[in-house]
């Protein structure tokens, strides 16, 4: 068959496809605006059109034929791939999937950078209150009575509540994207700032303990800490995730275990704003307030609470579907299960 006559045999197909491709990305119903058996004629013509084009290209090598069925195709395909609510669904995913599978298969860094930086807390906390002289040398005995009778206190009121959670949250951000960055030089950088900030907060707890604040001191720091101190843990994770990536990739090459690492890294860090949010929040507005002690350590525990529970969940059922917590995971799986659909259609005869 010569090319004109493929063309004149074929060409009400294209147009058919080429009409209801417009009357559905023309509109603002997307695909709602085909009935269904429209739907159904829809993606049986784009698989027709598809072999027609592999059989084209093979027969006539016609640039001007193979670029209008190009065409044709490529507005059948946004329609057919593209998802109502995508912006939605795309949110709606990540939160349910996506960031919850990357910190559950980060599960085993999570509790490396946690022991990273709760035991030189503890371990300074411990050897402060039990050597004062150690205490003294680190902190001048002046300014450990200034800090436990004003400027521990006075720190979470040193400004209104709304330009101080925006301005902790901020902060809180950026030592988490630096322990996540650090995660280039190989264990040592995420490990580093979690025990350099783990052996601060002993320091404190050390200095108001010895001047009888230590209810004050815990009473202030639970409230945002738990959930803070927590997200800045599974952000250094995410480094240390990085890390050993570089280290042990593996039967992957390290630029592919580097990648996937990184992938999931970015998801956990941007998940994590999330969190920060909230414990910005609760440390501008309910650490610092006349709320009863009880009750402000309450909301830190719930917000500690909630977000183990909602990782620890729906993470695990996230993994168990197959989700890995790479980053754009569903958007790629679908644009592979087109091309596959494509090229299954292109083995049909013209």
């Amino acid at each position: 068959m010569d090319i004109d006559r493929y063309i004149q045999r074929n060409e009400p197909t294209w147009r058919r496809l080429g009409d209801l491709s417009r009357r559905a990305g023309g509109s603002s119903r997307g695909l709602r605006q085909l009935s269904d058996a429209e739907l159904t004629e829809l993606v049986s013509l784009y698989q027709r059109v598809s072999a027609q084009l592999s059989h084209a290209r093979t027969v006539y090598a016609d640039p001007d034929l193979n670029a209008r069925m190009s065409r044709v195709l490529g507005e059948a395909r946004l329609v057919i791939y593209r998802r109502r609510g995508r912006a939605g669904r795309a949110v709606a995913t990540f939160v349910t999937r996506t960031f919850p599978a990357a910190v559950w298969h980060a599960r085993r860094f999570v509790a490396v950078a946690a022991a990273c930086l709760l035991l030189p807390a503890l371990a300074m906390g411990l050897w402060l209150a039990r050597a004062p002289q150690a205490l003294d040398a680190s902190v001048p005995v002046e300014l450990q009575q200034v800090i436990a009778e004003r400027d521990f206190a006075e720190y979470y009121r040193s400004d209104a509540a709304q330009n101080f959670a925006g301005t902790v949250t901020v902060n809180n951000i950026y030592v988490a994207f630096t322990a996540f960055a650090l995660g280039i030089v190989p264990v040592l950088g995420p490990a580093a700032i979690l025990a350099i900030n783990g052996m601060n907060v002993g320091v404190m707890a050390a200095v108001m303990h010895r001047a009888g604040e230590g209810a004050q001191f815990w009473g202030l720091i639970l409230p945002h800490g738990l959930l803070e101190i927590s997200a800045i843990i599974v952000a250094a994770a995410a480094g240390l995730q990085v890390s050993w990536a570089i280290i042990a990739p593996g039967d992957r090459t390290r630029g592919e275990a580097l990648r996937d690492a990184g992938l999931r890294s970015v998801v956990i860090i941007i998940g994590l704003i999330a969190c920060f949010t909230v414990a910005g929040f609760i440390e501008g507005f309910v650490t610092p307030s006349d709320l009863p002690t009880a009750l402000r350590v309450a909301v830190g525990v719930a917000a500690f609470a909630a977000f183990v529970t909602y990782v620890t969940m729906l993470g695990s059922r996230a993994a168990a579907a197959g989700y890995t917590g790479l980053w754009a995971e569903d958007e790629r799986d679908a644009i592979a299960a087109a091309d596959e659909a494509s090229a299954a259609a292109a083995t049909i005869t013209a």
